[in-house]
């Protein structure tokens, strides 16, 4: 079996992590970040051609606002650190979710940096941000309705945030957590899922390797008996 061409992630302990070494969750979130870099180059290795990470999702909200204020802070100093390097490196960033109640700067940053990198095909990154599965089958479907077109799977595929992008073959979780927590959830019927015990600062080019891996020996028959669906 080929490498996947679709994998997403669910970041899941940076707080945790950060607490964990006797300092705070915002230390966690930052850490966090340079694993991110780490797992975008390894999957850039491994020529895969979606990475979807699971940013801020719709739930997050309910943190506390400083530990928000942070989250958006780390988003926009990495869109300004990082936007050459996207460039340079042939990533294209894609938001899926609904950035409309985040700062009006930071919504700007994110305009222009999935405008700048929309040509760009080594990968693309799909960052889930504001991002809730359930809503976004809501939204969907009053989409649909206001078109008056027929809801049905096709129409529903092609009125996803996810439109174009091919559902997830593998979803990874960090934090040892074992739920998928709203993400994903129509995308993901079929895709294999891996709890990972580490929590998402200490997850490493090895785990994800090794994850891909495993998925190539896995027979996967999408309800049909010896690969064959029908």
């Amino acid at each position: 079996m080929n490498s996947p061409k679709h994998v997403a992630i669910i970041m899941d302990g940076n707080g945790r992590w950060g607490l964990k070494k006797k300092k705070s969750r915002n230390y966690g979130h930052k850490k966090g970040l340079s694993t991110v870099e780490k797992i975008i180059t390894a999957a850039i290795k491994k020529k895969i051609k979606h990475l979807t990470l699971f940013v801020f999702s719709t739930e997050n909200w309910k943190r506390p606002i400083n530990e928000i204020n942070y989250l958006f802070k780390l988003l926009s100093n990495y869109i300004d650190n990082e936007i050459n390097n996207l460039l340079d490196k042939n990533i294209r960033i894609k938001i899926i979710g609904n950035i409309k109640p985040f700062p009006l700067n930071l919504k700007n940053k994110i305009k222009k940096v999935e405008k700048l990198t929309k040509k760009n095909n080594k990968i693309q990154i799909n960052m889930a941000l504001n991002y809730g599965s359930r809503q976004e089958i809501i939204t969907t479907i009053k989409k649909l309705n206001r078109k008056r077109i027929r809801v049905n799977e096709r129409n529903i595929n092609n009125n996803l945030f996810t439109k174009g992008i091919p559902d997830p073959e593998i979803l990874i979780r960090t934090g040892n957590t074992n739920r998928i927590s709203n993400f994903l959830i129509w995308q993901s019927i079929y895709t294999e899922i891996f709890f990972e015990k580490k929590m998402w600062p200490d997850f490493n080019e090895n785990d994800f390797n090794k994850i891909i891996n495993n998925f190539k020996n896995i027979n996967r028959n999408f309800g049909g008996l010896n690969g064959r669906t029908k």
